[in-house]
């Protein structure tokens, strides 16, 4: 199994992803940097949805483990 391309690295007390980093490039990033970013194209397996009001990233529906935001 491959190395995943996000993972997530902070989470509030909700359970709400806040930090992410990018294995591939070693960034860092805030849930809003990496909104901006998808929206941008630049994760292809990755998009938004808006919960509780939230622009919140997700993993594409596959079957493709290595995408999961975990």
């Amino acid at each position: 199994m491959g190395t995943k391309r996000v993972t997530t690295t902070k989470e509030n007390s909700t359970g709400r992803n806040t930090a992410f980093h990018d294995n591939y490039s070693n960034n860092d990033m805030t849930r809003n940097q990496f909104v901006k970013r998808i929206e941008s194209g630049n994760y292809d397996n990755y998009h938004i949805r808006t919960i509780n009001g939230v622009k919140t990233p997700v993993s594409n529906p596959d079957r493709n483990v290595n995408n999961n935001l975990d």
